[in-house]
């Protein structure tokens, strides 16, 4: 559709624009120079076609006329020019623009007229030998470079570069987004209430399973304790009066010289008494813990986190005041989909009673920054049930970690090798392309012809690709210079030696 707008679009060639002037609207022929174009109308259409004259070619056009709008297309082909004209309806006015591109050899050349804005009065049939003329000038200009110009020698073959499609046992890999996570995690807390006097541990730094982080004021505790002891004093004092009292009455009760309850009441009071050296005793050990509380030590091996409090705080039994990992080893917790679970699921109950299961592959952890972390990991369990949100199934394996350069909180990528596909087919990646969700790859036959074929896909290996059908042992497939080559093409080929990077 030829749009109503007073610009010419520019195309990639020639273009030639000839605009009719109001002189042409009052009949005459002449036409304003517009890009350094003079069109005489004087020229002959016959020289443009050989047979049709300047007035054959205007009756043609006769649909000028009747106020529509005209598209020429003159295609070149071996130097032969051929016109064909349709017209489409357009408003009748008055002013017009002829816009013309053409190429050399094989390509067509697109006329095109279509209306000015603002005009009223129809001007096409006034002028129609003038825009005949414009053809005749632009589409000559076609022809005679045509005449000169000789015919092309076919390209030459095009340079490929080929390797051969491997035949290989190659391990199948997966890989999951893991998170690490200390062993064992245990959160500082006091067992006392009491003020912050003292922090005895550098934080972000090593602690041993009973050094004291943490020391609180100790002086109320250490009263409680003496009062106490003190309260245990007079308990034991207590018992002692009354074991006498018991022992001196004991034979005054067999010769009858004091009643028998007498002794009774002696006896009862002897045993009350030695409860409440008991229970002082008891005080007394409560005391002391406490004062022992007042130390805050670490319960594990581990790093220390930063400190949640600072000195001088006021703390209580539901207060945190670090933590501490211990990360060597330390855990990597990462989910797998449920259906790789069902895939390895009879591996994994086998072996659900053994700390480690026998048959499980190592684990290698790939780093945030790339790096393949030194030391292989090794399973441990398996979650208890799958994720109802997620669809997945956590997994545990730990790391040996000596140097604590594995963090709790650090992401990364777990990668084991599951499985082993015995006799697999292995093609570099960049061979293969992919074209609305499948797949093709460019195979050199005997003839040294390129043949486009299908293909079916699997894993991918590091910088390669496991073809599952559509190739061959030993069969060379093109990896640079895709671009270049169609089915059935020519080509000259390049061997290509291509390292196996991750498999």
């Amino acid at each position: 559709m030829v749009s109503q707008t007073s610009q010419v679009t520019t195309y990639a060639a020639y273009l030639l624009r000839a605009t009719l002037t109001a002189e042409q609207r009052r009949g005459r022929t002449a036409f304003r120079k517009s890009q350094g174009l003079d069109v005489e109308p004087s020229k002959s259409f016959a020289d443009f076609l050989g047979q049709v004259t300047l007035e054959s070619a205007a009756n043609f056009f006769a649909d000028l006329t009747k106020g529509r709008t005209v598209h020429l297309i003159v295609s070149i082909y071996s130097c032969t020019a051929h016109v064909v004209a349709f017209s489409t309806p357009h408003e009748r006015i008055g002013a017009w623009e002829l816009n013309v591109e053409f190429t050399r050899k094989e390509r067509q050349t697109m006329f095109s007229i279509k209306s000015l804005l603002g005009r009223t009065s129809p001007i096409i049939f006034e002028s129609i030998s003038a825009i005949l003329a414009l053809l005749v000038a632009s589409a000559s200009s076609v022809l005679l470079g045509c005449q000169s110009q000789k015919a092309a020698a076919p390209p030459p073959p095009a340079v490929v570069e080929v390797v051969s499609v491997v035949q290989k046992d190659i391990p199948i890999y997966g890989e999951w987004v893991a998170t690490l996570d200390g062993y064992v995690n245990a959160q500082i807390q006091p067992q006392v209430t009491g003020y912050i006097v003292n922090q005895t541990y550098k934080e972000g730094s090593f602690v041993r399973k009973g050094q004291t982080l943490f020391q609180i004021d100790t002086r109320p505790f250490q009263a409680l304790l003496d009062q106490a002891r003190a309260q245990l004093a007079q308990a034991e004092a207590q018992s002692g009066k009354t074991q006498l009292d018991v022992e001196r009455d004991t034979p005054l009760a067999k010769e009858r010289a004091i009643a028998q309850s007498q002794l009774d009441n002696d006896i009862q009071a002897n045993l009350a008494a030695k409860a409440s050296v008991k229970a002082a005793e008891a005080q007394v050990e409560q005391a002391q813990l406490n004062v022992d509380f007042t130390h805050v030590t670490s319960l594990v091996d581990g790093i220390a986190g930063i400190a949640q409090v600072q000195i001088g705080n006021l703390i209580s039994p539901t207060t945190v005041l670090t933590s501490v990992s211990q990360v060597n080893p330390i855990k990597a917790y990462f989910p797998i989909s449920e259906q790789e679970y069902m895939h390895y699921a009879a591996r994994i109950n086998a072996h659900n009673q053994q700390v480690v299961p026998s048959d499980a592959p190592p684990f290698d952890l790939i780093l945030a920054d790339g790096t393949v972390y030194p030391r292989r990991g090794t399973l441990l369990l398996t979650d208890r049930q799958v994720d109802v949100t997620t669809g997945s199934i956590r997994l545990v394996c730990a790391f040996p970690n000596p140097n604590n350069i594995l963090r709790p909180g650090q992401f990364g990528r777990v990668r084991a090798a599951g499985e082993t596909r015995v006799g697999a087919l292995l093609v570099p990646q960049r061979a293969v392309t992919e074209l609305q969700g499948s797949y093709q790859i460019a195979v050199v036959e005997g003839d040294s012809k390129v043949a486009i074929r299908p293909i079916k896909v699997g894993e991918r290996v590091g910088t390669m690709w496991i073809i599952e059908g559509g190739v061959k042992p030993g069969e060379l497939v093109v990896v640079e210079g895709l671009q270049k080559v169609r089915d059935g093409s020519p080509v000259k080929i390049k061997q290509s030696n291509p390292a196996m990077k991750g498999s």
